[in-house]
């Protein structure tokens, strides 16, 4: 399917190119740069009623200082949705031409505007005209940027500041029916960039650009759907030049290594953009993560404003509105209504684009999976040439004979350490044996006598021993390392954990399976969807470690029809302990009251499943 970006983001139209090292390759840059600037502008299914398009704006967002740390300092980050009053992009430039190089920097963010509906004077949240075409009060915004232009020696003696303001406003538009009117209003924007370089050897300096709010906060317990009249939103550093080039911060030369570490990168995320290579003529800082030279897909018709964006699946979800649906969407926003029209009037031929696209023939790294093998653990057959990884062929440096296709210990798999679920299809580096991988297992790692397997250690327990593979009666999990525990790849780190008969204090109230609890969402740095389910009650399903040391508890909505179905397929919400309010007063919760999934692990991932309704 046609993907909007290499690895993310929606699009549209490219910015202007304007003076740069390259109209072309700034162009490109530009069209993926408005992809981050409208990212989750507005989610499918384009409508003001959605539970998504209630809590808009997650990325790049920098409100005053004086609100988004009224709770405390901000913690930084590389990327995300985490709320900040600042964002810093530390990058490595080559220089080419020392006495003409040039450093250009555009800094970009959508201003928040108020789009309310008024009738007789008065705002009303809807109004239908004489034709049967509803309007709705929604919050829209508006693209702003500024440039900033400065040789590269002015930078090294000192640095420039310039203001990145936009001026507050009100437009108003009569209905043409005279039903009502639609009232626009913004508050000012007040930032400030500063663009600095230090040189670091001859050809080579550092860059920093840092973008703060310098607007006047307003009052600390300011909903944040206020506050964000003052913020800058999907903020986003576009840095280009005459006479330079960027070194990649993603896989920097090995000789540039420890520099690029040194880079302090806060709130943003920067990458190469042009023709592939280490080193470019243009770096976007964007607060979502990108790889190195992103670029839009060229089947792509046009913006549908949703991270890695598969053009195809959202395009026939559109087609599926119903027409009421239809309706409220085009209310709610001019956007929406622009990819409902385009929906509607797409050639067969542009829509057959978006079905896939090869992008290269160039093969794939061979490797070995569980169908090329015999299909039983332990199998003696031998692995076809064209499955077994290059360095394990006959003939290759350090392997002298074909490889046999028999469970190797994971300690011998270059990924078992890494991986919570080592799987068995995967036949280990030799690392330089000039031998065939054969099984081998210790007395200590089989099953004892009665039959009951001693804990198992991935790091070094047999193929047959790990999670999922033949012969092992359970999952393993792992737990959290502390003063009386084993970290959590040792051996008895996760002796005493039960997720459905732990609990955890909250309050005095010990939060176990069964316990009724109410969601509350940390307000910075929540991830966006659990924000959507502020204020709704749950029950505890089970209580889950992590390896770095943090306690997570998994619910289930009460008001979800889906929940017995989610319960019994392991899908949860995931909350820690501090962003749940008990609703019961202290003493033992009650018992889960469905059964947790057969394989329960102690580590827990953080995405968070929307409600089915809201599903995409």
């Amino acid at each position: 399917m046609a993907e909007a970006l290499a690895e993310g983001g929606t699009k549209s139209a490219a910015t202007r190119g304007g003076a740069g090292p390259s109209p072309g390759v700034f162009e490109q840059l530009g069209a993926v740069a408005d992809a981050v600037l409208y990212e989750g502008y507005l989610l499918y299914p384009y409508r003001r009623s959605s539970t998504k398009n209630r809590v808009r704006w997650q990325f790049g967002v920098l409100f005053p200082r004086d609100w988004v740390e009224a709770d405390g300092p901000v913690t930084p980050g590389v990327s995300g949705s985490a709320d900040s009053w600042y964002q810093q992009t530390e990058c490595l430039l080559r220089v080419r031409q020392r006495d003409s190089a040039r450093v250009r920097v555009r800094v970009r963010y959508l201003q928040m505007q108020r789009k309310q509906m008024e009738e007789a004077g008065r705002p009303v949240e809807s109004l239908r005209g004489d034709d049967g075409t509803v309007h709705l009060t929604f919050d829209e915004a508006l693209p702003r940027e500024c440039e900033i232009e400065a040789p590269l020696d002015e930078l090294l003696r000192g640095g420039r500041t310039v203001a990145v303001s936009a001026a507050a406003g009100e437009d108003v538009e009569p209905l043409p029916d005279g039903t009502g009117r639609v009232v626009r209003s913004r508050e000012e924007i007040r930032a400030e960039t500063t663009v600095t370089a230090e040189r670091l050897s001859d050809g080579l300096c550092r860059i920093r650009v840092r973008t703060r709010n310098t607007a006047p906060a307003p009052a600390p317990r300011t909903p944040r759907d206020e506050a964000l009249r003052r913020a800058l939103i999907a903020t986003h550093t576009l840095i280009g030049g005459d006479g330079v080039e960027f070194v990649s911060l993603i896989d920097p030369p090995a000789d540039l290594e420890a520099l690029v570490r040194a880079c302090r990168n806060e709130f943003t995320f920067p990458v190469l953009g042009g023709e592939a290579g280490d080193t470019g003529p243009v770096l976007l800082s964007a607060p979502i993560i990108l790889p190195d030279h992103p670029r839009v897909a060229p089947e792509s018709p046009g913006d549908l404003h949703d991270a890695a964006e598969i053009d195809e699946i959202l395009t026939l979800r559109t087609m599926l509105l119903t027409d009421e649906e239809k309706r409220e969407a085009r209310a709610t926003d001019p956007r929406a209504a622009a990819i409902l029209d385009r929906v509607d009037t797409m050639p067969q031929e542009v829509f057959e684009r978006l079905h896939g696209a090869v992008r290269s023939l160039t093969p794939a790294t061979p490797t070995v999976s569980a169908d090329r093998l015999s299909g039983v653990v332990g199998s003696p057959e031998p692995v076809t040439s064209a499955a077994a990884p290059a360095d394990r062929l006959p003939g290759a440096v350090g392997s002298q004979e074909p490889v046999t296709s028999a469970a190797a210990p994971a300690d011998r798999s270059p990924g078992a350490v890494r991986s919570l679920t080592p799987s068995t299809d995967r036949v280990p580096d030799a690392f330089g044996s000039a031998a065939p991988v054969t099984p081998t297992a210790s007395a200590d790692r089989l099953p004892d006598a009665a039959g009951s397997p001693a804990p198992v250690n991935p790091a070094s327990a047999p193929a047959d021993r790990l999670p999922g593979a033949v012969g092992s009666p359970e999952p393993v999990t792992f737990a959290t390392a502390s003063a009386d525990r084993p970290a959590w790849w040792q051996e008895g780190a996760d002796d005493g954990l039960s997720p459905t008969t732990d609990t955890v204090l909250v309050d005095g109230v010990p939060l176990g399976g069964g316990s009724p609890v109410r969601l509350r969402p940390r307000r910075r740095g929540a991830d966006a969807q659990d924000m959507f389910l502020a204020g709704r009650t749950a029950e505890v399903a089970a209580v889950f470690h992590d390896v770095d040391g943090s306690v997570h508890l998994a619910v289930t909505l009460d008001d979800d029809p889906a929940a017995e179905l989610n319960n019994w397929y392991g899908r949860f919400h995931y909350f820690r302990p501090d962003e749940l309010e008990p609703l019961e007063p202290a003493g033992s919760p009650d018992e889960p009251s469905a059964p947790a999934p057969a394989a329960a692990p102690a580590r827990h991932t953080s995405d968070s499943e929307t409600p089915a309704a809201e599903a995409e």
